[in-house]
């Protein structure tokens, strides 16, 4: 599986907000993929990937 391919972070495992910013990127992709226009999927799949990392450091901080 090539990394444009990975699920970040044990994705289908988490809930709650979390859940709902993966939900929203998947769609949010899909539509920019299929407008035609020019997109940069790796720099898009690199933001989320760096939000989620951020979301669950900060949940381990927090213990939740």
């Amino acid at each position: 599986m090539s990394p444009d391919e990975e699920k970040p972070l044990n994705s289908a495992d988490r809930g709650g907000p979390l859940q709902d910013f993966l939900a929203f990127c998947e769609a949010e992709f899909e539509r920019r993929r299929d407008t035609g226009e020019e997109f940069d999927e790796a720099a898009y799949k690199e933001a989320m990937d760096l939000v989620v990392r951020k979301f669950q450091a900060l949940e381990e901080e927090m213990g939740l």
